[in-house]
């Protein structure tokens, strides 16, 4: 069996949608002929932490971990923040939001100091041991998963020394994106350097969403378009239980992310209190729970009038708990961000929300989200101006739920073309691709 050192930040115990690409990846690899080792943090400091993922690691799997230099408990020192505290969901403000003194000192210090990102201190020592592993394991393959982009850096530095070939996996695009730091125009240029060199010098690039593909296609259109690959995030069928959905007792409609900034349920409360006040649902028969971890703004919001009494707020759950929640819910919420060039973006819960098999109110954009449900047959999509739309789609599901119709009919055969298995078998055929046949 071929061997591939994956690169990766985000690994058991951490928690949140990142890790769970590359978990599933070095579960499925050795199905089709490829032993994952795995060069990680020993000390990170995640956005969330989910020890129940480390029973999901596979016994024969070989993880490598090295120290790595965290900026954040200075940001947090600096900015009065919490010791431990996530530092994500209030990093990206709402348009007009205006922030204090320390908050605008750490993030100049943050966008020209820490290039790519605040994951640099990582470089030295992953480098260094990746050489170590690379030797010892005699590696054949390099996969790196960004972000953070320091991963790419790793692994480039890796491919250059050896000459192993090197996959470079991106789930959001890296520089001109949301959560990307404003940068001067020095910092700025060498980050845009190191992305161009990363796209430039890897053997093959994967994306999770189809918008990082046009991203990088529009920054760099002398790339061969055959050194692309889409390989879309996916749901693992084995992570859900097989129970009959239960009536609850209220109408209940399930979140499960991160909520800040732009990324927030404004027009669909909105759209829910104008149905409350118009008399065309009633608010004690309806529950919105939000799961996981959201910004102060989401916070206020949360204690709405009309609202506040239908919304239950859990906080960051394992993932096996957070499933749960999802399978037991009356209809699911997703929403997108929406911001000018961005229509394409693709959130990896969506597919956890395929394989929960409950209804889907999608506030997006008109892209790639809304015409995934419309082929998977598992939601309905509005804009978030388009209250009126949003109103429709909430009250069809209530309906439903109140006169227990039996309306919603997802396309399964469409939905199982995103089973992880199935998208790992591609990445295994791109390496394959790369690389000559194992000697028998």
């Amino acid at each position: 069996m071929k061997k591939v050192l994956i690169v990766s930040y985000y690994f058991p115990p951490s928690g949140g949608p990142g890790v769970q690409r590359v978990l599933k990846f070095a579960k499925y690899l050795p199905q089709f002929g490829w032993e994952p080792v795995i060069l990680t943090v020993e000390n990170g400091d995640y956005p969330a932490r989910d020890e129940s993922l480390l029973k999901e690691i596979p016994s024969s799997l070989k993880i490598y971990r090295t120290k790595i230099f965290e900026p954040y408990n200075l940001y947090r020192v600096l900015t009065g923040k919490e010791s431990g505290s996530a530092v994500d969901v209030n990093n990206i403000p709402q348009k007009g939001d205006r922030k204090k003194i320390p908050e605008i000192v750490s993030e100049f210090i943050r966008s020209t100091f820490f290039i790519p990102d605040a994951r640099v201190g990582w470089l030295a020592t992953a480098v260094k041991e990746g050489k170590r592993i690379i030797e010892q394991e005699h590696i054949q393959m390099i996969y790196s998963s960004s972000p953070p982009y320091t991963c790419a850096l790793i692994a480039r530095t890796l491919h250059h020394a050896t000459h192993v070939p090197w996959v470079a996996g991106f789930r959001d695009p890296w520089t001109g994106f949301l959560s990307t730091p404003q940068r001067w125009l020095l910092p700025a240029a060498i980050d845009k350097h190191l992305e161009r060199s990363c796209v430039e010098k890897a053997s093959r690039i994967e994306v999770a969403w189809k918008g990082i593909l046009t991203d990088f296609q529009k920054k760099f259109p002398h790339v061969p378009a055959r050194k692309f690959e889409y390989l879309p995030n996916g749901f693992d069928s084995e992570d859900f239980p097989s129970v009959m959905h239960q009536r609850n007792d209220k109408f209940t409609v399930t979140y499960a992310g991160s909520m800040y900034g732009v990324r927030n349920p404004q027009s669909f409360f909105e759209a829910v209190t104008q149905l409350i006040q118009e008399g065309k649902i009633e608010a004690k028969k309806i529950r919105l729970r939000f799961i996981g971890r959201f910004g102060a703004d989401v916070l206020e919001m949360f204690r709405l009038p009309l609202i506040r009494d239908c919304v239950e707020v859990i906080k960051y759950l394992p993932h096996s708990e957070s499933i749960r929640h999802l399978v037991s819910s009356d209809a699911l919420l997703l929403v997108v961000d929406e911001f000018e060039g961005h229509d394409d973006i693709v959130p990896g819960k969506v597919f956890e929300y395929l394989g929960a098999k409950r209804p889907i109110i999608a506030v997006a954009p008109e892209g790639a989200a809304a015409m995934l449900l419309h082929e998977t047959c598992a939601g309905k999509s509005a804009r978030h101006h388009d209250i009126d739309a949003i109103k429709s789609i909430f009250l069809e599901y209530y309906n439903d739920y109140l006169y227990t119709s039996n309306n919603f009919q997802p396309n399964r055969e469409s939905i199982a073309r995103y089973e992880r298995k199935e998208v790992t078998k591609r990445l295994a055929d791109i390496f394959n691709e790369l690389t000559p046949p194992a000697a028998d």
